[in-house]
């Protein structure tokens, strides 16, 4: 079975622990992936509430992880402390730049995990006592910094740093896999891939959308941040799938009206594609159907064991 050091050491059966993606990543998720022998993580996003966070909770077997947002972590008070509680193998806190979290989850024995976005970012992390970096590169889908693609990203967080590093985005099949495993990595962070997953929180029209999507058929934004009125800081826009929306809206954030947002409110809640945001990143294009969470890690990891296993020979 595909392994790395640091998956072994921190109990798992394959490299992958899943990207805790907010309205995708519930227990049910969390849970298949810690079944496929991975990290399953529950992701509270941008509307994270305690009572969120503990209905994820409840559909969760095994062992798991909690991913919070920093600046929803700092206004939704108490989904900290909760997340500490319900002792996940993993807290990942990402998005900030306050490390006093890290020292509470030192303090109950809890591992701790942040995404990084280049060298600097990745020392800062690790020095402030962070334990696995997650080196997510611009291909990734949801927010993040669009600085460096993953592999080269990879390559400076390794050079930056001592710690496990995870890599993440545009990982969505053996090859991609088997490339960030060759590279460096500990493992890796798994998110558009498993979206379309029939135990994801995505709607239908969502995992539609996701199936049928080309590689090409992603871009950043910030439109629907501003048109919804999160505060996400500016450095971090969002890769999603190509609409309507996008297209007219993108560049433009300033002369959202409320009639555009309220249309977007009126499509979310009709799952609305065309007009709603989908989270995906440039691996999109290899999702070609709604495989479980389980063939699908099986089919990256099995895949991957092979190609690593021919460039040995």
């Amino acid at each position: 079975m595909l392994s790395t050091p640091w998956s072994r050491a921190f109990g798992l059966r394959v490299p992958i622990v899943n990207a805790p993606m907010g309205g995708v990543a519930g227990g049910r998720l969390a849970a298949a992936v810690t079944a496929a022998g991975g990290l399953g993580m529950v992701g509270m996003g941008s509307v994270a509430t305690r009572e969120l966070l503990r209905t994820q909770l409840q559909q969760v077997r095994g062992t798991f992880g909690i991913g919070l947002v920093d600046w929803v972590m700092r206004t939704e008070a108490g989904l900290l402390e909760d997340a500490l509680s319900a002792r996940p193998a993993l807290l990942s806190v990402s998005f900030g730049t306050d490390w006093s979290w890290v020292a509470k989850a030192r303090d109950a024995g809890i591992p701790t995990a942040t995404q990084v976005y280049d060298g600097v970012g990745a020392r800062q992390a690790a020095d402030a006592g962070v334990d696995i970096l997650v080196a997510r590169g611009a291909e990734g889908g949801g927010h993040g910094e669009t600085k460096l693609a993953t592999l080269p990203l990879l390559d400076t967080v390794l050079d930056a740093v001592s710690v496990p590093v995870l890599a993440g985005g545009g990982i969505a099949s053996a090859r991609s896999l088997a490339a960030v495993l060759a590279a460096g990595a500990s493992g890796a962070w798994v998110g558009t891939r498993l979206a379309a997953c029939p135990e994801a929180l995505s709607g239908d029209g969502s995992r539609r959308a996701l199936i049928a999507a080309r590689a090409t058929d992603t871009a950043v934004t910030r439109a629907f941040d501003v048109a919804q009125a999160r505060p996400w800081p500016a450095r971090f826009p969002s890769r999603v799938l190509t609409n309507d929306f996008v297209e007219r809206w993108t560049g433009n954030e300033d002369a959202l009206n409320p009639r555009a947002c309220d249309e977007l409110a009126a499509s979310i809640a009709a799952d609305d594609r065309r007009i709603a945001p989908v989270d995906a990143g440039q691996g999109v294009g290899m999702i070609r159907d709604d495989a479980s969470v389980a063939e699908v890690i099986d089919e990256m990891c099995s895949g991957a064991e092979r190609l690593l296993a021919g460039w040995g020979s």
